[in-house]
């Protein structure tokens, strides 16, 4: 945070507005504990969820390729080649894997060959098929041949970049919630008596959840409140503890205790405190030579301080922690073979280098990483070398306690207007919802009785708390 050009009140709101979006509304504490946190010791049972956010509507009909020789109306090659047309990957340079489940051959985008890599020979990647928002499952039509779209109640706005994204990180598909799942997770983590009514901010400890890319709905909870980090540094740029540092600091700090009578004044000035006090605590926890070896993109800078704070993860007194990363760009309506291919490859060197990042640490049973995006795209190109909105959605589950080496879930039949389609050019009525993914995650995290995962995931009710994805070991 730079500190040296604060010259007036109106300079204080407008730098604590940033600050607030760039550090986060952190939860208020005091600094007695965050000065206690930079002492402790490891943390014990040490668990971390690190989402990855493609967005724009990842094509995953391209990450995740079915490579049986036969006209197999699910596995076959030849199907997913005669729909795609000149979207359609080469079979020779698809990156081979196989599902033991299915027995079947399948491929990944070559672009993911690091990731195809890990799910061949370590087992720490697994893939999920056709997943994505539904409030309840939806049967077939009385012929079995069509998904019957009106036998139950559908998530709001389908095909919407703003309301799927939200449908997403909520884990409410009819809409409405102002908190994510993931902040609801570590609610019930951080203050198991939490409830919608609670007021917000309850939790007095350091975030649990922590944006590397910006604010996120996902990390937002009724209880425990995220913070955002920034990639390009930890801390308090400005304040190197020289003469006119200090006194700009004393003159800052002097601003912050003034009381305004202003509500949003009063509001920001004390979440820029709290602000302030989570720069200064992770400036104290992070003295570490940064850990090296990711590449210089967006997403592997994002990646990389993910690695530094799990890192200090003992220092900062939290055994549980929550990270949202994302990768922006995937709505590819045209060109999309070059586009998708460059953003794949950034993907994949990033989550490759956070693997070996996490083998060093010796931490690599202790984070799972996860991909969502907003929903899939057609099945069928369009006339602009790209595809349009869809629904169901592949995603990539990584790490130690991984069951990988698998596909988990129903991957659909390749059939236009056949029975996963919910329009005519291939559309994937989802057969796993976001709450059955979702809640193996919170499993895995510590959440397992059911009134814990009504809160986290309400609707998973109707899946059944026993339908969660079986990822973890």
């Amino acid at each position: 945070m730079k500190f040296n050009s604060l010259r007036s009140r109106r300079d204080f709101l407008r730098f604590g507005v940033s600050t607030i979006s760039t550090l986060g509304a952190a939860a208020a504490f005091g600094e007695a504990g965050l000065l206690s946190a930079s002492t402790q010791a490891a943390a014990p049972d040490y668990k971390a969820l690190v989402c990855i956010f493609l967005f724009g509507g990842n094509d995953a009909n391209n990450l995740l390729i079915p490579n049986e020789s036969s006209a197999d109306t699910r596995y076959g090659y030849s199907t997913y080649k005669n729909v795609r047309q000149n979207l359609a990957l080469s079979q020779a340079s698809l990156a081979a894997i196989h599902d033991p489940v299915s027995n079947k051959a399948f491929g990944m985008h070559p672009s993911l060959q690091p990731l195809a890599d890990l799910y061949t020979k370590s087992s720490r990647v697994g893939l999920v098929a056709n997943v994505g928002p539904l409030i309840k499952p939806v049967p077939l039509d009385s012929t079995g041949k069509h998904p019957n779209l009106n036998a139950v109640p559908l998530p709001v706005n389908l095909f919407s970049h703003s309301d799927q994204t939200g449908e997403w990180q909520n884990g409410v598909p009819q809409g409405g919630s102002s908190t994510g799942w993931a902040g609801r997770l570590a609610d019930r983590i951080y203050v198991p008596g939490c409830s919608p009514a609670s007021s917000p901010g309850g939790y007095a400890g350091f975030p649990p959840s922590i944006g590397i890319s910006g604010n996120s709905l996902q990390l937002i909870g009724h209880c425990t409140q995220p913070t955002t980090v920034s990639t390009s540094n930890f801390g308090l740029i400005g304040m190197d503890h020289t003469a006119i540092a200090d006194a700009r600091m004393t003159g800052l700090q002097n601003m912050l205790s003034l009381k305004s009578g202003v509500t949003l004044i009063q509001a920001a000035q004390n979440s820029m405190t709290s602000a302030i006090e989570v720069a200064k605590i992770i400036d104290q926890a992070s003295s570490q030579t940064p850990i090296t070896g990711f590449p210089n993109t967006d997403l592997g800078n994002q990646l990389a301080q993910v690695a530094n704070i799990i890192r200090m993860q003992g220092a900062l007194g939290t055994n549980r922690q929550i990270f949202f990363c994302s990768q922006g760009g995937y709505d590819t309506h045209s060109d999309e073979l070059k586009q998708q291919g460059q953003l794949l490859a950034d993907l994949a060197q990033a989550m490759a280098a956070f693997d070996t990042a996490l083998g060093a640490l010796n931490l690599l049973p202790n984070v799972t990483t996860f991909t969502e995006s907003e929903f899939n795209r057609t099945f069928q190109p369009n006339g602009n070398a790209g595809t349009d909105h869809a629904w169901g959605t592949h995603t990539m589950v990584m790490g130690g306690a991984v069951k990988g080496g698998q596909i988990f879930g129903k991957y659909p039949q390749l059939v236009l207007t056949g029975p996963d389609d919910s329009g005519d050019r291939g559309n994937w009525v989802p057969s796993t919802s976001v709450d059955q993914y979702g809640g193996a995650m919170a499993k895995w995290f510590g959440v397992q009785a059911q009134a814990d995962l009504d809160y986290v995931f309400p609707n998973l009710v109707n899946f059944g708390y026993n339908s969660t994805l079986p990822i973890f070991g």
